[in-house]
Order: C-alpha cells, then structure tokens, then sequence
C-alpha cells in the first residue's frame, strides 16, 4: 500500500528500475562504445523533448540493445552512427512515439494563429 502511495508521487518504481538498468548496460560497455553511449543517452535526453516515461525506458533498453551487438560485432561507430551522431540521434529519437514537451507548444501555436485569422475576419 505505501508503495502505491509513492508511486502516485515519484512515478512507477518499476520504470525507475528499468531506467536505471539500462544506464548501467551503456555504462559497462566496453570504450569506445561506452563513452559515445553517454554523449548520445546525454543528447536524447536534453534534445528529443520526450516527456513519456515508458517511452524513454523503451528507448534507452533499445539504446543499450543497439550498442551492446555493435560491441559484440566490432562495428566501428561510424559504421554504427554515421557521419553526423545528432542526425542518426534525431533520426533514433523520431522512431519512438510518445508525448513531447514540444506537442503542447504547438497545439498552442496553432490554437494562436487560428484565434488571430478569427479576430481578422471580425473586423
């Protein structure tokens, strides 16, 4: 019953765990892998304005799956990443539904502009 109770305040412990379980399969790959996996985890978190927590936990799993066969297979990681990290993140990032932060500011932009022609056609 208390963990019902703190999981209505912090979020569901279970998805903590998993959180924190993939954090720790990008951090116990073996270099050169585990210090891109930081700076790309690094980059979707503060870059892919996911807000979904089981969409992120699902992400990162994936992350880890990814990189972790790429360190069994000795793929290079410009084999794996490419030459532009940010735009192979984006593109990583885009497969993955999910509320983002973004969604409200641009169903309020809309609702801006749409007020605005109103106003206009008032007149």
């Amino acid at each position: 019953m208390v963990a019902k109770w703190i999981e209505t305040f912090t979020g569901s412990l279970e998805q903590k765990k998993q959180y924190k379980q993939s954090l720790a399969r990008l951090k116990e790959l073996p270099q050169p892998y585990a210090k891109a996996a930081a700076g790309l985890q690094r980059y979707l978190m503060n870059q892919s304005g996911i807000t979904d927590a089981e969409t992120m936990i699902s992400m990162y799993a994936d992350l880890a799956d990814l990189f972790e066969g790429a360190a069994a297979n000795s793929t290079s990681l410009r084999e794996l990443l490419g030459d532009d990290p940010a735009e192979f993140a984006d593109d990583f990032a885009q497969a993955y539904g999910g509320k983002r932060w973004t969604d409200k500011e641009r169903a309020r932009l809309a609702q801006a502009i749409s007020e605005a022609e109103n106003e206009t056609k008032e007149q």
